[in-house]
């Protein structure tokens, strides 16, 4: 017997919930770095996403003859004011800040706010985590700088 109407909505808006709780965490990581490329693309930047997940970076993307390697985070869980995104890699157990020789910025993506940071590793090396405020802070917050800060990947 085939699903109702309303057992099919349901079931799509518990799937909604469980990409907002962060419950298909891997799920979201795809759709943030999909979200990337798009933006980046449409803004006129050459994406291109290397095959498999071994490298330290999600993309790389070229402005002129510039290549960047960007790893691209999402965040939609809000905490105590701000959005908390790890800057980190696990190595064998081990948890590892990204460096310079990794990466060359990290590309978070706010969903609920649907909102971009680009950040570049000289920022936040060698801290794990990256605490974000994008709805203000009194002091506008450390990374408030590079909110839809794309230009600097020109």
């Amino acid at each position: 017997m085939a699903k109702t109407n309303a057992a099919r909505r349901r079931a799509f808006e518990k799937k909604q919930e469980q990409m907002r709780t962060g419950q298909a965490a891997q799920k979201q990581g795809e759709l943030a770095e999909m979200a990337f490329i798009y933006r980046a693309e449409s803004l006129g930047f050459d994406v291109a996403k290397p095959y498999g997940d071994s490298n330290r970076y999600d993309v790389v993307v070229r402005a002129g003859r510039q290549f960047w390697k960007v790893q691209v985070k999402s965040s939609s869980l809000m905490a105590w004011g701000n959005y908390r995104v790890h800057a980190e890699r696990i190595e064998r157990g081990r948890v590892i800040p990204y460096t310079a020789d990794e990466i060359d910025f990290l590309a978070i993506y706010i969903i609920p706010e649907d909102t971009w940071f680009i950040i570049p590793v000289r920022a936040f090396a060698p801290h794990r985590s990256v605490h974000l405020y994008p709805r203000g802070t009194a002091d506008g917050g450390r990374y408030e700088k590079y909110r839809e800060a794309w230009w600097l990947m020109e």
